[in-house]
């Protein structure tokens, strides 16, 4: 992941689960809250629904109780022949008018038990004009005029067959001016109706059907299909029009499954219930603030903190164990990753989980399989270089040999004894040296010796025209060097050193510098030019042992490690100089 640094690369799997973790267990925690909390408001808002609707069904029957009462009033009034004969007579005189109104006094107290209950006040008009008011009005202060010029004698006269319940307001009148009219028409079996029956209670009596079940925050509002509030808890509502309730009673009218709904009301957000009222034919609602219900009930802030602790101890525990099942593959990565720098000869601990103790158990099985197949090419590498190097050393270059012999033929027949002597002893030492001497080392002066031989046996053959000087420190006589390391530069400067000039010289030095033991084979001859750091690439092969140049180096290297081997540094012209680095090995 790009986005966790460089320095935290060890830490990736922890970090990347870490994250994954964190975002998981918050996203489900918010989740899991607002889902209690939702649950939780819907648990109560049914319960509370349920126990309210109980409340809205008692003040419904007292809605209908008081309906009950103005039905048995208005249905007297309608079925007395001798108020429709009042109503209905026509009166030419006052003293007749007095009389028709003292009648009516008495056949109205006759209907009056049926409201006895209730503070309400009685008016009859007649179609003859004539018309008769209990409680001297007090009830509902209109007068005849008002009363005949007004929207409830007109809806009385278009409906005469229906008990109508409508709102009245008396504008020059205080609070107690809303009142709520029962109106019927009297209607004879002809058809013909004869005149109105109004039954008034005054809001603020109509009130007391529902008031002990209200509470600030729980208001009860009577509203008809105008969305006119006929009655209220909230006196300073009634008499208004709301879109809003009539549009909520619309929607909760509709509906056949929600009992209740929450909505927006007086600028709060609301618990609305809803019954109609058949006998009014207007809805009552039962609006709660839904603060006020449920505002303290549930504590919003102590859920959240109870969920925060939650994810704070989950958070916690999950990281703590996240890290220590990642710490053992981490660490087991650092190691996996550093085994280079140790050249692969370390183990790496085997701990943690089972899968990290598997999987180091398998790195350290891999690096015993890996050690084993190195060492094993190892020792083929060296056991082949060793197989070749014994099968040249046990060989000598045939035509050295002829050579040779031809050069001992030829001196003694010349009947020059003494160097004929010279030579033959020089190819018998030189012989025993590289055949007869089975060991892989022989000490300098064995070297030298060989070296002295060989160059004897060369310049009776070709002429002493080369000069060889050997320059051996005293220290080092004793020291062990693989056999025939200096011959093939011998042979090489011998042979090639000099083929433009007549003659010159070679030194062979060698001393003990530091641990190493320096031999070099320096010639003033021709010269070479060398490309590079690496030995010139000779496939002339060697007259006498034939071992080249580069297999000296490689053979050095193999024997003694790559601190040590052969360098030669040359100039055109000025001679060539071979430096052999050996580690001091005595005898």
């Amino acid at each position: 992941m790009k986005l966790i640094p460089e320095r935290f690369r060890h830490s990736n799997l922890f970090i990347t689960m870490s994250l994954i973790t964190v975002m998981i267990i918050i996203i489900v925690s918010i989740t899991i809250t607002w889902t209690t909390i939702r649950m939780s408001e819907q648990f109560f808002f049914d319960k509370f629904s349920i126990t309210n609707a109980k409340v809205m069904n008692q003040v419904k029957e007292s809605y209908e109780k008081y309906h009950y009462s103005v039905v048995l009033a208005t249905n007297s009034i309608q079925q007395s022949i001798a108020i429709k004969d009042i109503l209905t007579e026509k009166r030419e005189t006052n003293a007749v008018q007095f009389q028709s109104i003292y009648q009516m006094s008495q056949l109205i107290k006759r209907v009056e038990p049926n409201m006895a209950a209730y503070e309400v006040g009685i008016i009859v008009v007649g179609a003859n004009g004539l018309s008769y008011a209990t409680n001297d009005r007090t009830f509902w202060p209109i007068t005849d005029t008002e009363l005949k010029e007004s929207s409830l004698a007109e809806k009385t006269a278009e409906n005469p067959n229906r008990l109508i319940y409508q709102y009245d307001k008396r504008l020059n009148d205080d609070e107690s001016g809303s009142y709520i009219v029962a109106s019927r028409g009297l209607v004879n079996r002809s058809g013909y109706t004869y005149g109105a029956a109004y039954i008034s209670i005054r809001e603020n009596e109509f009130r007391k059907f529902y008031s002990s079940y209200t509470s600030p925050g729980n208001d009860v509002f009577l509203v008809d299909k105008e969305g006119v509030i006929v009655s209220s808890s909230l006196s300073e509502k009634v008499g208004s029009t709301s879109k809003e309730l009539k549009e909520y009673a619309s929607e909760l009218g509709n509906s056949d499954h929600d009992d209740y709904l929450i909505g927006e009301f007086m600028g709060k957000e609301q618990i609305m219930m809803m019954e109609y009222v058949p006998a009014f034919d207007m809805y009552m609602f039962n609006i709660i603030d839904k603060h006020t219900a449920f505002g303290d009930l549930i504590d919003k802030k102590k859920i959240m903190l109870i969920s925060l602790s939650i994810v704070i101890a989950a958070l916690f525990i999950v990281l703590l164990v996240s890290r220590r099942l990642t710490n053992s593959l981490s660490s087991l990565v650092k190691q996996i990753e550093s085994a280079s720098d140790y050249d692969f000869d370390e183990y790496v601990a085997v701990s943690g989980t089972y899968e990290t103790r598997k999987i180091g158990i398998a790195f350290n099985s891999m690096l015993d399989e890996l050690h084993e197949y190195v060492d094993q090419l190892v020792l083929s590498q060296k056991q082949r270089r060793n197989a070749e190097l014994a099968a040249l050393q046990q060989q000598i270059n045939p035509h050295f040999l002829y050579n040779t012999l031809a050069s001992i033929k030829f001196i003694a027949s010349k009947g020059n004894i003494a160097e004929t002597e010279a030579m033959i002893n020089s190819l018998i030492s030189l012989l025993q040296n590289t055949i007869g001497d089975v060991n892989e080392t022989i000490t300098v002066d064995q070297e030298i010796n060989n070296l002295r031989n060989y160059v004897l046996i060369n310049q009776k053959r070709y002429g002493d025209s080369v000069k060889v000087n050997y320059f051996v420190a005293p220290n080092c006589h004793d020291i062990l060097i693989p056999k025939l390391i200096l011959q093939p530069f011998m042979e090489n400067s011998f042979f090639h050193g000099f083929i433009h000039k007549p003659q010159g010289y070679i030194h062979v030095l060698v001393w003990h510098e530091g641990d190493c033991l320096i031999c070099e084979i320096v010639d003033n001859g021709d010269g070479m030019v060398i490309a590079d750091e690496h030995l010139p690439q000779t496939k002339r092969k060697q007259q006498f042992s034939g071992i080249g140049i580069r297999n000296v180096h490689e053979r050095i290297q193999l024997i003694y490690g790559e601190s040590y081997g052969v360098e030669i540094s040359s100039e055109v012209g000025e001679g060539t100089k071979v430096r052999i680095t050996l580690p001091v090995q005595r005898k």
